[in-house]
């Protein structure tokens, strides 16, 4: 378990990170997300002890990083292994060897080795490619080997800092796949710090927006989504919908765990009223499927729709426009 309490990071006299106050529990994947200059990555290098912080605690299975000495911190980081973006492989040494890089550091002997690599290799897809030269591989292969790489000294903690955000699309919900067999295999806990929203949706379990420093929300994914606070409504900017004529606009949340994909139908029969779509949406997060419709209805109804979620159960609020903007 990560636990983080009133943790405070400056450089100089800048404030990057003040008050941070979150938990990771074992065999999570978690995720940190905020624009550039949020602060997710200091974060991230404070929890593995690359950045000193100022003042509050980190506690790493009970271990206060910011206390541990030049030995103990070598020891610790065999334990929090870390992806980045721009992987730094050895060139002109094969993905064999660059697998194996940290095992020799660490004086493994050569069957110990063989037989790690082999079985890292195995499980991030890349047992063709050991014998190549890092520049004869794709990006999405570049970060397999760094994903296999950090994963020589069995770590109980892996750290992502946006270690998708150069791939296409394809190659990122890839990388994003396998990220979420090896926490499913080996109950590795990740940490993913990225800027995209759509990596949050495709594989953590909870999240936590970071704006200026300072955390502004945080919870499980799916929640958040259904309950939509102002901060990730305003980190994610909501579209603006053009409506012709008077009435009210309404945004009914859809799930997979009721009926509300059935609500529109079922509500138009039971009240006898018309409604004009006007926006809908539906995305996969994790193993959930999960959206919204906008609709409108006139104001005469307003008051026997309010009743009628209510009474079903179903997530909604009132999406109110007014020359162009939402109230």
């Amino acid at each position: 378990m990560i636990e983080i309490r009133g943790l405070k990071k400056a450089f100089g006299e800048l404030t990057v990170l003040e008050d941070i106050n979150l938990t990771i529990n074992d065999g999570e994947i978690y995720g940190l997300v905020g624009r550039s200059g949020a602060g997710k990555s200091t974060l991230l290098r404070c929890i593995n002890g690359l950045e000193k912080y100022e003042s509050g605690s980190i506690l790493v299975d009970n271990v206060e990083v910011k206390n541990l000495d030049r030995k103990g911190m070598r020891n610790f980081r065999k334990s929090v292994s870390m992806i980045f973006q721009h992987f730094p492989m050895l060139t002109r040494k094969t993905v064999y060897e660059n697998i194996a890089f940290p095992m020799r550091c660490w004086g493994y002997d050569k069957s110990t080795i063989d037989k790690r690599v082999k079985e890292l290799a195995e499980l991030v897809g890349i047992t063709d490619k050991l014998n190549q030269r890092p520049r004869e591989l794709s990006g999405g292969q570049q970060q397999r080997v760094a994903i296999a790489r950090a994963l020589t000294m069995e770590p109980k903690v892996l750290l992502s800092d946006e270690a998708t955000s150069a791939l296409d699309p394809v190659t990122t919900r890839s990388i994003l796949q396998l990220l979420r067999d090896i926490n499913e295999k080996l109950g590795i806990t990740i940490i993913i710090v990225t800027h995209q929203m759509s990596v949050i949706k495709d594989i953590c379990e909870k999240v936590t927006l970071l704006d200026h420093g300072k955390l502004v929300v945080s919870g499980p994914v799916d929640e958040l989504f259904m309950n939509q606070p102002e901060e990730l409504k305003t980190f994610l900017g909501e579209e603006q919908f053009h409506t012709e004529g008077e009435g009210i606009n309404i945004q009914i949340m859809m799930s997979d765990d009721n009926d509300s994909k059935k609500i529109l139908s079922k509500m138009s029969r039971e009240l006898d009223v018309d409604f004009v779509i006007i926006n809908s949406e539906m995305e996969r997060y994790r193993d959930k499927y999960l959206g919204y419709l906008i609709i409108n209805v006139e104001e005469k109804y307003k008051e026997r729709v309010e009743r009628y979620l209510n009474g079903q159960k179903i997530l909604w609020r009132y999406y109110e426009m007014a020359n162009g903007e939402e109230m």
